[in-house]
């Protein structure tokens, strides 16, 4: 047997396509295990379900950052300063001016050196106090030396300052630039262009609007009035590009559901098509020994199961039945178990049973199951193995179709879920064509592996098309 799988595998190796076909599905397999080693998968559910609160300080639908090495105008990426890590860009001095009094000052240091502008600009408050809250005033000064005026505040709990949807301050930037320029602004100057944009004609129009490159400082300054009062800031500027794979609609890094879906992808459909086939080859195999009102009965199943539409039975009970990933595997076996290819393996296993050595071990006086597993399916056993590398991407696909369609489980990240996300928020229509391209390239890899793989076993257990 050893021997045998030795001249399998020397003679696999001298087709190019089962070289690439292997190729592909071991990388596939060592990202599953990388994934899983790096990112348990509780963790990965809860990080996927969490919504945005876990992932404030993430862009929202956000392209890769390789994108940037394809473009002559860089986008930007995310830039966060926070007070709890001091450092060089990073200041926070605390003045006492009486026994509750003192007088605070942050500042803020970031270099901008990108073309285009950031997405959104938050900055988050992390604020202690007893009695009265601390009073803040915020400023921020361009690299030209220009000073706005951005918002005074009581920070009376922790919380957010969203800069970026602050109408009273579009208000005031608007009227800062009609008066400086002389004229009207032909679109809606967000916070984020205008902080950022070079103060010229250029800002006039959207499509010519152009970022200051340079050295920006955001200082906080007021009044802490409590012994006990404290004030930390996070400012976020949020950038264009983020992580390998990009961001969704909730701000979350898409290369979980990207890396998590490998694994439950290759797990699915590996495990539906070898439970499947195997199952389908014993029944047919007991159909064809046992004949009579055994091979009858068996053969009506499965011509029940034929005639029912799989694929909307399958639809029914996840619509009403919330399932996980696994539970559905079950059903999906449990649904493909009397399928035609039991028709066929029978049809294989009627012509065996009248081979000499099967008639040989029945006179012997071998046992019916004896004889079923250890001379009927071992003889056909190679011959299917093609198909069960055949099949496994039609599983993958239609694991990844259910979750489409929103009915897969909705707490894993899988590629599908991905695809229906997508879909809901209108990524195509949008632009975000990262969004849908690379779940939708992992599935085709997919298919592409198994097919070559499959391909060049076809070759090698049917002789026949080798003359081809």
């Amino acid at each position: 047997m050893s021997q045998r799988v030795k001249n399998i595998l020397g003679t696999l190796v001298m087709y190019k396509s089962a070289l690439v076909g292997i190729l592909v599905i071991l990388s596939l397999i060592v990202l599953s295990i990388y994934t899983v080693v790096t990112i348990p998968y509780e963790r990965a559910v809860k990080l996927w379900n969490a919504g945005e609160a876990i992932w404030l300080d993430a862009p929202r639908n956000a392209l890769p950052k390789w994108i940037n090495l394809f473009r002559s105008k860089k986008l930007p990426e995310t830039i966060i300063l926070d007070t709890r890590t001091l450092g060089h860009n990073v200041i926070k001095v605390v003045v006492p001016i009486s026994k509750t009094l003192s007088r605070i000052r942050i500042e803020l240091t970031f270099e901008y050196k990108y073309d285009e502008f950031p997405s959104e600009i938050n900055i988050f408050f992390f604020v202690s106090y007893n009695r009265s809250p601390p009073y803040i005033s915020i400023s921020w000064i361009k690299p030209n030396g220009q000073v706005f005026k951005i918002k005074e505040l009581h920070v009376k709990r922790s919380g957010a300052y969203y800069i970026s949807i602050d109408e009273t301050l579009s208000k005031n930037l608007y009227k800062y630039f009609k008066s400086k320029l002389g004229k009207e602004i032909n679109y809606s100057l967000s916070p984020e262009i205008a902080l950022f944009a070079i103060e010229d004609e250029s800002i006039l129009n959207r499509e010519t609007a152009k970022p200051l490159k340079g050295k920006y400082k955001v200082v906080l300054e007021g009044m802490l009035f409590d012994n006990n009062s404290n004030v930390d800031v996070k400012l976020v500027i949020y950038g264009k590009v983020y992580g390998i794979a990009g961001t969704d609609h909730l701000r979350r890094d898409l290369s979980i559901a990207l890396l998590w879906g490998t694994p439950i992808a290759l797990s699915f459909g590996v495990i539906a098509s070898v439970v499947t086939s195997l199952l389908q080859m014993i029944i047919a195999a007991i159909s064809a020994w046992y004949g009579g009102i055994t091979d009858s009965l068996l053969q009506r199943i499965t011509e029940i199961f034929m005639v029912l539409p799989f694929l909307p039975i399958l639809m029914m009970i996840s619509f009403f039945y919330k399932i996980s990933i696994w539970v559905l595997l079950l059903v999906v076996i449990a649904l493909s178990i009397f399928g035609a290819g039991i028709k066929n393996y029978r049809a294989m296993f009627l012509q065996i049973r009248e081979f000499p050595y099967v008639e040989a071990a029945r006179a012997y006086g071998a046992s019916n199951l004896r004889i079923i597993f250890r001379y009927l399916i071992p003889k056909i056993l190679p011959t299917i193995i093609p198909s069960i590398v055949y099949s496994v991407p039609s599983f993958v696909f239609l694991e990844a179709a259910l979750a489409l369609l929103g009915l897969g489980d909705p707490l894993a990240p899988t590629w599908g879920k991905v695809l229906d996300d997508a879909l809901e928020n209108g990524a195509l229509y949008k632009g975000y064509y990262y969004w849908v391209f690379e779940p939708s390239f992992l599935l085709v890899l997919t298919a592409f592996g198994f097919a070559m793989l499959g391909f060049a076993l076809d070759k090698i257990f049917n002789p026949r098309l080798r003359e081809m």
